[in-house]
């Protein structure tokens, strides 16, 4: 029986029909992560060869396996952040967000790899090697939840727990070719996940299907006392948005600034085809404009490090954190504990912070950030959603951009805006395209759905619609590692 092909609703089905059984749907899962992950390097921390906390009963995830981003703390369990500082780190509490999905029955399977402390958007900067990409061994899956993305891209897992604060979940669902969903900010807990920009940050998931994500998100998502940002709104969907055929009731925009002229033009097709699909399944397409998105690089590039100047400050190696033999020296500990990416951040937000500086850049930040918001508030005064490429590229070759980190942060041009205003953002697989080095190999394109505040279930009441029109086109195509 062929797994890895199936959703997690799909295997439900098979547990409650007595087709199969946890513990052989956890051992298939696990067998191809012990295979397959010495070459992708997809997990940090293995699944347990035997896990005795397999759920039996009626619970909503029945004893299935969910990977867990190496960033979300559970209790007695090691938590790296991808990080030398935090390489023996035993976390002595549980994360809202897995302790929700355990309660449901859902089992923790292992601890993925990503870029440190969620920094970067390609898998490249982990203190314990890069992810590879299973459609092209050669390339990254994107980031920084590179681990989550290829280990259900790789069919190693039927699904896994990411975080996104600029695009960390969207990306590299679209370059893996799976199914991404952020949650807007508020909707799930932030308790027990290692902070990178606490106004940023936004736990989800990586599935299979659409419907997979609304699983997940109906068990996870949700007002939380630990957290004081969590809101308060019911977090319920409609059964009936599963049901949808057609896009006759949705009015669809298409900003225009998302259109650039970097955009390569396999993505541009792709994305284009796909809003034609939409427009012929009944949606209005509507030209909407965003005037700031040009300026959301720039403002995430100061309010992000800014906010991770302030949540770096806690690891010095004293308290807890890596320590330098023979000496109490936190700079030394930093120097040595702290990759690169990480430390380039955390200083160009203590600039930005400084006296003197605060005004000419933070401040200014954070008004334009307001701006973007606005423009997004008008739009959706038009429309339900807004469909936007993912990023200008598909998946590039590990290496390749490593020595320009601006090349890096231009890669999440079309993600960073809806994280500013903190917008749930769905991503759907709609098609295939060759990079620009090498026409022989065929890599994935997603469409990201934008939806308004507490807009999720119209994302993914549209996505579920798009994935459904396009199934055929993208089942044709499987990673090579597969």
């Amino acid at each position: 029986m062929q797994l890895k092909n199936l959703s997690l609703i799909e295997l439900r089905d098979l547990i409650v029909s007595w087709k199969t059984t946890q513990k052989e749907i956890y051992d298939y899962f696990l067998e191809r992560t012990k295979n397959y992950n010495p070459e992708l390097n997809a997990f940090n921390t293995l699944p347990v060869e035997e896990n005795k906390d397999i759920i039996q009963g009626e619970n909503i995830g029945i004893g299935l396996p969910i990977a867990v981003k190496d960033l979300f703390c559970e209790k007695g369990i090691r938590t790296t952040a991808s990080s030398k500082m935090l390489e023996n780190f035993v976390s002595p509490f549980e994360s809202t967000v897995t302790d929700r999905m355990k309660q449901a029955g859902f089992v923790a399977f292992g601890k993925t790899n990503l870029d440190e402390f969620a920094m970067g958007g390609s898998g490249e900067n982990s203190a314990f090697g890069p992810t590879k990409n299973p459609w092209d061994m050669t390339r990254i899956p994107g980031g920084s939840s590179s681990g989550s993305a290829a280990g259900v891209a790789a069919g190693m897992v039927p699904a896994a727990l990411g975080t996104d604060t600029g695009g960390s979940i969207r990306q590299p669902a679209s370059m893996c070719g799976i199914v991404g969903f952020k949650p807007g900010y508020g909707r799930n807990s932030r308790s027990g996940v290692i902070a990178m920009a606490s106004s940023l940050d936004c736990p989800g998931y990586f599935t299979r299907t659409v419907r997979d994500a609304g699983l997940l998100y109906e068990v996870t998502a949700g007002v939380d006392p630990m957290d004081m940002t969590t809101l308060s709104e019911e977090v319920k969907l409609d059964p009936k948005i599963w049901e949808k055929s057609d896009l006759k009731w949705v009015r669809i925009g298409v900003p225009e600034e998302y259109f650039i002229d970097g955009i390569d033009p396999g993505v541009r097709s792709e994305i284009e085809s796909a809003i034609e699909k939409c427009r012929e399944l009944g949606a209005e397409i509507v030209p909407v404009s965003l005037p700031h998105t040009e300026h959301g690089i720039s403002v995430y590039y100061i309010i992000c490090p800014a906010e991770v100047s302030s949540n770096m400050g806690r690891y010095d190696g004293i308290r807890y954190g890596h320590l330098t033999e023979g000496t109490f020296d936190i700079a030394k500990n930093r120097a040595e504990g702290l990759g690169s990416e990480v430390q380039r951040r955390a200083m160009v937000g203590s600039y930005v912070l400084s006296s003197g500086f605060y005004d000419a850049y933070y401040k200014k930040a954070s008004a334009v950030r307001e701006l973007i918001r606005d423009d997004f508030t008008q739009a959706f005064e038009k429309v339900d959603v807004l469909l936007t490429p993912t990023a200008p590229t598909v998946a590039w070759k590990i290496g390749e951009k490593w020595s320009d980190p601006l090349a890096l942060y231009l890669e999440d041009v079309f993600t960073i805006p809806a994280s500013l205003a903190g917008l749930p953002g769905l991503v759907v697989p709609v098609g295939y395209t060759s990079p620009k080095d090498d026409s022989s190999v065929d890599l994935p394109v997603g469409i990201q759905i934008i939806g308004p505040v507490l807009g999720e279930e119209k994302c993914l009441m549209v996505g579920n619609v798009i994935e459904s029109a396009l199934k055929e086109k993208i089942q044709a195509k499987k990673p090579k590692v597969w």
